[in-house]
């Protein structure tokens, strides 16, 4: 972990240091800890966001860390066929490989490094599952399935989808080259992701190496969290140490302090983390299973759309489905 990596760091271009004399480092609000669970028919996720209150989040609903798992042959999980409405689903494949089918004929497969940008908007129904060569092999899977709220009047929207690339996303480097950064969505430090949001968000994967920091800018009218994927180190102007599996929320600022500790785990080389945060929409949530809305009445809605048939139809499985 991960697939996105570079040779010479240093022939990547610059993250510059904002100056301490105009710019605020963010504190730490808190640092949780996500429970382990299951998903769908049986893969292993980490609940990033339990315990948070949903106005640190917003515009963020969930996060599910699936994996990090060494499959055995035979062993490989995926999703039901399952409906959505209002939010966007962002699965990052960090490393594996993972299967998309939906309901309005689209699809496709993302694998080390790639991300699958898909808009629920007014409704579809879809499945998520590894391929049939990767669950007769068995293998690593590891990636991150985010859900982004869409604003009131984006709720309705078409279903649309975006595939990005691992080759697509931008790749930055701290000045001494000890950090490697891929902004997947959004404008990080000046660059741009390629991810293309109704909500204005950044999203970037950050790789430290042991000992290095990462001092990255970060939009002050947006929220701030850093999930740690691999790794242990320290995050904030406290210098709050946190590791794998732990939720940091940051308060308002201009940049955000983080570091790998010298020494790392067996299981990691490196302190990897996803930071993300957004700009707040503001509006009420009523959140339901697979349905985010703004009341009660839209969800219920949303669930009679879904026993009617009207979010779509499951196809007709294939010849080499069946």
């Amino acid at each position: 972990m991960p697939a996105v990596t570079v040779d010479n760091p240093l022939a990547l271009p610059r993250i510059s240091p904002p100056d301490p004399t105009v710019t605020t480092e963010r504190r730490v609000s808190s640092v949780t800890t996500a429970p382990s669970g299951f998903e769908g028919e049986g893969f292993p996720v980490r609940r990033a966001f339990a315990g948070i209150d949903m106005s640190a989040l917003d515009p963020f609903i969930h996060m599910d860390q699936m994996g990090e798992v060494e499959y055995a042959p035979g062993e490989p999980r995926g999703t039901a066929w399952h409906p959505h409405r209002g939010f966007e689903t962002v699965t990052y494949m960090i490393d594996g490989t993972f299967e998309h089918q939906d309901s309005t004929g689209g699809g496709g497969l993302i694998t080390n490094g790639d991300t699958q940008w898909m808009t629920a908007g007014a409704g579809i129904l879809h499945v998520e599952r590894p391929p049939e060569a990767l669950v007769a092999s068995g293998g690593l899977f590891h990636g991150v399935q985010l859900w982004v709220n869409l604003p009131k009047d984006d709720k309705w929207a078409a279903p649309a989808y975006q595939d990005i690339r691992a080759e697509g996303v931008a790749l930055l480097s701290s000045p001494d080259g000890g950090a490697v950064v891929r902004v997947i969505a959004g404008e990080v430090a000046g660059h741009h992701g390629p991810g293309s949001t109704h909500t204005p968000i950044a999203l970037a994967h950050a790789t430290i190496s042991p000992g290095a920091q990462l001092v990255l800018p970060w939009r002050a009218d947006f929220n701030a969290l850093v999930y740690a994927l691999a790794g242990q180190g320290t995050v904030g102007s406290e210098k709050r140490p946190f590791r794998m599996g732990q939720l940091a929320v940051l308060a308002k600022g201009d940049f955000i302090a983080l570091a790998a500790d010298p020494t790392q785990e067996s299981r990691s080389a490196n302190l990897d983390v996803l930071v993300l945060g957004g700009r707040p929409i503001g509006e009420p949530v009523v959140a339901y299973g697979p349905f985010v809305m703004n009341t009660k009445a839209e969800v219920l809605q949303a669930m009679q759309d879904y026993q009617a048939g009207r979010l779509g139809r499951t196809p007709a499985p294939s010849a080499s489905a069946r």
